[in-house]
């Protein structure tokens, strides 16, 4: 048979051999069982059943389609490979036949595809309904996250007009540390003792980027500098943070039920954050109202603490939390507002991709006040981008030459920076991850 008709073959036994299973299963009995023996019991009566319909196939055939008909019944159907592949950084449905992964940066076609919109909506609603979540035509898009902490987006007609839109962002299964970034060329080892002593020293800090690029992985990297008994309270839509101590207090945010109530919004979690006595809060990232809170917390002795928004420069992640402090109806004057900008945040960490897909720290930037432009800023280090050959970005890590006012506020904490780390000229490190 050709490959064509192969292909066709299988998908044709694989409903039969889903429509025959189900035929056979309990329901009664099943609901008593547990979910591993209900599993083994399928999956047991599965190759029975593949055995007499599938005489004609060879065995790895046959174990394809007992294993393709079970993750349709228990799993995520033709997502299950790309989930155990963990080089697969996101996953991206935009229809039965269209379906992408990056890897490495780098988004290219999947092997894989659904039977058609039904089946791709049958696992929407899969994944939707497992993490306690719900998604019809009253509730047409969510957020939600997979039992191994990737975060997943999905909405469906009538607000997405080609079909269900699935995507799904996964996280190494090990948190990556500052050491392992530079090993990938992410950061320059002089940027990381930087980073590393800017969380020591309890430095606020604001981690800004475009979608993708790292902004949550660094972040988490960084807090491996947290004090181990400091009583840390993160605040995300979809828990991602993975961080180590005796006082870790993770809360996540929550959508509204199907009568339109329940909602807990990032900044209620802020709010809330503030009478738990925490040392330091993190949120996963600042996109409204909540900067306030968080501006708040952070001038009123959360020192140390960190967050992550959208912006394409450090210097622009200022200009936007400027206007979202504006936006969200704090009634001051700009000078106002960006002086409390300044007072709060002392380093803007920004990251960028690079044109082969590779992610850098861009710049690293302190904030030092305001002037008559708006908050002022004083690049530290930096990535410089020298050409693209081949499909290959090449460029170097370097520091401007500037050295930071806040090395006396880390010296008196017992944190001493050498300052060859801001002497003008590159830095030794890699050119992306």
């Amino acid at each position: 048979m050709s490959g064509a008709t192969t292909a066709a073959r299988l998908a044709e036994l694989r409903r039969e051999l889903h429509q025959k299973l189900v035929q056979a299963l309990d329901y009664g009995a099943a609901e008593k069982l547990e979910r591993e023996v209900l599993v083994s019991s399928c999956e047991a009566r599965a190759r029975a059943l593949a055995q007499d319909l599938g005489r004609d196939l060879a065995a790895g055939e046959r174990e394809r389609l007992v294993s393709g008909v079970l993750d349709d019944m228990f799993r995520l159907g033709p997502l299950e490979p790309l989930l155990a592949d963990d080089e697969v950084s996101d996953i991206l449905v935009s229809g039965p036949r269209k379906v992408h992964v990056e890897r490495r940066g780098v988004l290219e076609p999947a092997p894989v595809e659904f039977r058609d919109e039904a089946h791709l909506l049958h696992v929407v609603q899969r994944i939707v309904r497992n993490a306690g979540r719900r998604i019809d035509e009253k509730s047409p898009m969510v957020d939600a996250r997979l039992p191994d902490g990737s975060r997943v987006n999905a909405i469906i007609p009538p607000l997405a007009v080609d079909g269900p839109q699935l995507s799904i962002r996964r996280f190494p299964r090990r948190a990556l540390t500052i050491e392992r970034l530079v090993e990938l060329g992410a950061l320059a080892p002089a940027s990381a003792e930087l980073l590393r002593g800017a969380v020591r020293g309890r430095l606020n800090i604001l981690f800004a980027g475009g979608a993708g690029v790292g902004k949550t992985t660094l972040l988490n990297a960084a807090s491996s500098s947290l004090g181990p008994r400091e009583r840390i309270v993160t605040i995300e839509d979809a828990a991602e943070l993975r961080l180590e101590g005796e006082q870790i207090v993770r809360l996540e945010t929550r959508a509204a039920n199907i009568e339109g109530v329940g909602e807990t919004t990032t900044r209620d979690l802020v709010r809330n954050a503030l009478r738990m006595r925490p040392d330091r809060i993190l949120v996963g990232e600042c996109r409204g109202a909540e900067a306030f809170d968080m501006m708040q917390a952070m001038n009123t002795g959360h020192e140390g603490s960190m967050t992550t928004l959208h912006a394409n420069s450090a210097r622009d992640a200022l200009v936007r939390l400027e206007s979202m402090l504006a936006m969200g109806g704090f009634d001051m004057p700009v000078a106002v507002l960006r002086g409390y900008i300044a007072s709060a945040i002392h380093l803007v960490v920004h990251l960028a991709r690079l044109p082969d897909g590779r992610r850098v720290v861009g710049e690293i930037v302190e904030v030092l006040d305001v002037d008559d432009h708006g908050v002022r800023v004083e690049p530290l280090h930096r990535h410089r981008l020298a050409a693209v050959r081949e499909g290959k970005a090449e460029g170097r890590f370097e520091a401007t030459g500037a050295e930071p006012t806040f090395l006396e506020h880390l010296r008196v904490r017992g944190i001493e920076l050498d300052r060859r780390l801001f002497a003008a000229g590159a830095l030794p490190g890699g050119s992306g991850a």
